[in-house]
């Protein structure tokens, strides 16, 4: 949520709008049998998400949102941080905000695909 906030303030300045990105941790798509995923876990998830972007961006900018599997066990070329990339494209994005926190291994994956974003993207990049 620290990215949300930092990206609808930046919105907010500069009168555009935000597109929030929830991506699915490699242990959600792990649990999910292969082509049967829990969708009503993952549903709650992104929704209880998209649910706190919308409280951010209240009144104050455009909030459009989407999510996507950021980690595959059949492709090996699939890694949260193009995942990132991917949806900026497809969203038409000017900047991207990514969250980097230090500690634990689900921070050690959103670190990796944080690194992964400021290395490849062709967008400005703001990591906070």
């Amino acid at each position: 949520m620290h990215a949300v906030e930092y990206a609808v303030s930046v919105a907010e300045r500069y009168g555009a709008r935000v597109h929030a990105l929830y991506v699915l941790d490699p242990e959600t798509v792990r649990r999910s049998a292969p082509g049967e995923p829990d969708d009503d876990a993952i549903a709650a998830a992104s929704e209880g998400f998209m649910d706190a972007a919308r409280d951010v961006a209240a009144d104050r900018v455009e909030l459009t949102h989407s999510s996507a599997y950021g980690f595959s066990p059949t492709m090996k070329s699939r890694h949260p941080g193009s995942v990132v990339l991917d949806a900026a494209a497809d969203a038409e994005v000017d900047f991207v905000v990514v969250p980097r926190e230090p500690g634990g291994e689900a921070n050690e994956l959103l670190g990796r695909a944080a690194e992964y974003v400021l290395q490849y993207a062709t967008e400005p990049v703001l990591s906070v």
